[in-house]
């Protein structure tokens, strides 16, 4: 059973009260603030680059009988005036999209920065994409101010995070003259152009049959597939030089890579678990080949270059996932309509 709490309200001996924010709640907190939560998503990478946040590595739950699928804990804690701790639990279990249910599913939990007590559950699969189609919006804004705008735009994958990608760019000030799709599938490629083309978008639509013909037809990539392994190997493909959005981050081969410009949002995080960075240390036995991180290009210190291809490959922070849960949490606190679990917790005195 659920009721509502009046904001700020807490539990016995100062415990916060416990509340749970369905998928619901979250959808309306996020929709149409692209640009406010690009924004947060900008502050959140500089909290963490002034060393405001602790963000250890991702913990990865496999299967030896389901090796496609996985779940993985990333813990965080975020300080300034977001000051936050928690939780992702996201799951990735491919074989869900044969059955017509999405590939990921997500809960978030964020504690209480004083007491450590969890005080919110929240549904975050849509925080996840939200958070990802930010970071992607915000790297494609800095990345190419020093070089040309890009006007066409090609997506490589065309489930949920390349909707919701271009979502975000679309709410953050980008109009494209043209738009390329591919997929494996020929029904996700019909079905994302279906979205495109219903989303109000003025470009032209064109379903490419082959990796190079959309990523030569585009200056803006962006990668959003499952591969497991690298795939695409032909650095011819890219002679143009355009900006990728690795967001999916293991389609590129690692001797692709060496001949681009590769930003990452924390090298330490990225370059593990066999991503396609990942495999160029391992084939180079350096990381002279990362040019700097998003904050880099953020604050300045590190241009993106116009005569290169300029590959941002994000593995993706818990910290930017606590920074868009707290929004929602404080979104939804102060519509009154926060859902909160009565006497959650039940030992509360030591002795009785």
């Amino acid at each position: 059973m659920t009721t509502h709490a009046a904001p700020g309200a807490e539990g016995p001996a100062g415990v916060p009260p416990f509340a749970v924010i369905p998928g619901a709640q979250v959808h309306q907190a996020l929709y149409g603030r692209e640009k406010q939560v690009t924004e947060l998503v900008e502050a959140a990478y500089r909290l963490h680059a002034d060393g405001e946040s602790v963000n250890p590595p991702s913990y990865f739950l496999r299967f030896p009988d389901r090796p496609s699928s996985r779940i993985i804990a990333l813990p965080a804690s975020i300080g300034g005036d977001l000051r936050v701790d928690g939780l992702k639990w996201i799951s990735s279990f491919p074989q869900n999209v044969a059955a017509g249910i999405p590939r990921a599913s997500a809960v978030l939990i964020l504690n209480d920065h004083t007491t450590g007590y969890p005080f919110a559950c929240l549904e975050s699969s849509i925080i996840s994409a939200t958070r990802t189609a930010a970071s992607a919006a915000l790297a494609a804004d800095h990345l190419s101010r020093t070089r040309r705008r890009p006007t066409r735009i090609g997506f490589f994958g065309t489930g949920l995070i390349a909707r919701y990608i271009h979502g975000y760019l679309a709410g953050t000030g980008w109009a494209f003259e043209h738009i390329g799709v591919h997929d494996l599938s020929a029904d996700s490629a019909s079905g994302f152009r279906t979205y495109l083309e219903q989303s109000g978008a003025s470009a032209a639509v064109t379903v490419h049959n082959s990796p190079e013909q959309l990523i030569r037809c585009s200056d803006l990539i962006v990668f959003a597939t499952i591969a497991g392994t690298p795939h695409v190997h032909d650095v011819r493909w890219f002679d143009h030089h355009p900006l990728v959005l690795h967001i999916s981050l293991r389609d590129l081969a690692p001797e692709a890579l060496l001949t681009c410009a590769n930003f990452v949002d924390d090298i330490d995080h990225c370059l593990k678990a066999d991503t396609s960075p990942h495999l160029a240390e391992k084939l180079t036995g350096t990381r002279d080949f990362i040019t700097g991180t998003l904050n880099d290009v953020i604050t300045g210190q590190v241009p993106a270059p116009d005569d290169r291809t300029v590959v941002f490959s994000p593995f993706g922070l818990g910290v930017l996932d606590l920074a868009v849960g707290k929004y929602v949490y404080d979104a939804v606190t102060s519509s009154g309509e926060l859902n909160v679990i009565p006497d959650f917790f039940h030992e509360l005195r030591r002795y009785g």
